[in-house]
């Protein structure tokens, strides 16, 4: 089955392409999941992927194809729509963060089930294969479809390159940032607008159940390594990578088994690792050193007891 699968990798072009598009996602996933984590932004993610639905549902009854780039011109649509409900729930009201974030996600992703099921009982219900958008199906992409999403990923890290210094400011001291003059509503805006562009692109391969899993997990494992940053961000989109990779591999072993939840399970399982065996962090490391503290204290203390007794002694 490993020499079928190594086959399929090698000669397979649309295999490669999917390879590439779940790399390049996981990367851009890892990246943005960083900042968003470090921001208290992390729930804002799996609202968007949630209120993405209703609006793929939109597109696909509006349109009646299943064209990537229209269905996911919906989800952006209505993702952006969410995040900013939130955004203006919080500033416009009484309402905390989490209550507004629930509200938002019950009630776009409630709605979309509704549509969801409107198109299922349609005449083309059965052609839609949007049920492909809940647990994500990154095998059904096309060449197209792949090259799309390899695409926008790739531009996302790119963006994200490009104002990564104004974004580290804005994170640790929005008052400093702006001080500094720096357009602090114009960058919100924007890192708002990447986070749902990586969770819209995300949601053919990964679902919209599972895509903000992609989306933080990486990131939760990164901050287990390091303090720094620049250095959190290269480990969670390495984190991403390897999530992304090692789902369609998995994914690729038997017939109709859907990508997401084996990339998620990958990033489950490189979270587990780095709390277990983090440097500095990692529970298990913790133990370790305190052990050995505790030893050296033991003999210290020994040491210190025999001295005073052979003092006596003299």
């Amino acid at each position: 089955m490993m020499n079928d699968l190594l086959k399929m990798i090698m000669f397979d072009a649309n295999t490669q392409w999917v390879l590439l598009g779940t790399v390049l996602l996981g990367v851009a996933s890892g990246v943005l999941g960083s900042i968003a984590l470090l921001r208290k932004q992390s729930l804002i993610g799996d609202a968007v992927a949630h209120a993405a639905l209703p609006g793929i549902c939109m597109a696909f009854l509006l349109t009646g194809e299943k064209s990537l780039l229209v269905l996911l011109l919906g989800a952006t649509i209505t993702g952006l729509l969410a995040a900013y409900c939130i955004q203006y729930i919080i500033s416009s009201s009484i309402i905390k963060e989490d209550a507004a974030i629930c509200l938002v996600l019950s009630v776009f992703f409630g709605f979309g089930i509704v549509l969801l099921t409107r198109v299922a009982q349609s005449s083309s219900g059965n052609k839609s294969g949007l049920n492909d958008f809940i647990f994500g199906q990154a095998a059904s992409l096309v060449g197209n479809d792949v090259k799309l999403m390899a695409g926008a990923a790739a531009v996302l890290i790119f963006v994200t390159a490009l104002i990564f210094k104004e974004l580290k400011v804005l994170t640790f001291d929005p008052a400093f940032a702006k001080g500094l003059g720096l357009p602090t509503g114009f960058l919100n805006f924007l890192f708002l607008s990447l986070l749902v562009a990586a969770v819209v692109i995300g949601i053919q391969a990964v679902g919209v159940i599972l895509m903000a899993a992609l989306l933080i997990t990486p990131a939760i494992a990164a901050r287990y390594w390091t303090n720094s940053l620049s250095k959190m961000i290269v480990i969670s989109g390495i984190f991403g990578a390897v999530s992304g990779m090692s789902g369609t591999f998995l994914s690729t072993l038997g017939q109709g088994l859907p990508t997401g939840p084996f990339i998620v399970v990958t990033a489950t399982a490189l979270f587990l690792i780095s709390m277990l065996f983090a440097p500095e962090r990692g529970l298990v490391t913790k133990w370790i050193k305190r052990m050995v503290n505790n030893k050296q204290l033991r003999n210290n203390k020994l040491l210190h007891s025999e001295k005073r007794s052979g003092y006596h002694e003299l």
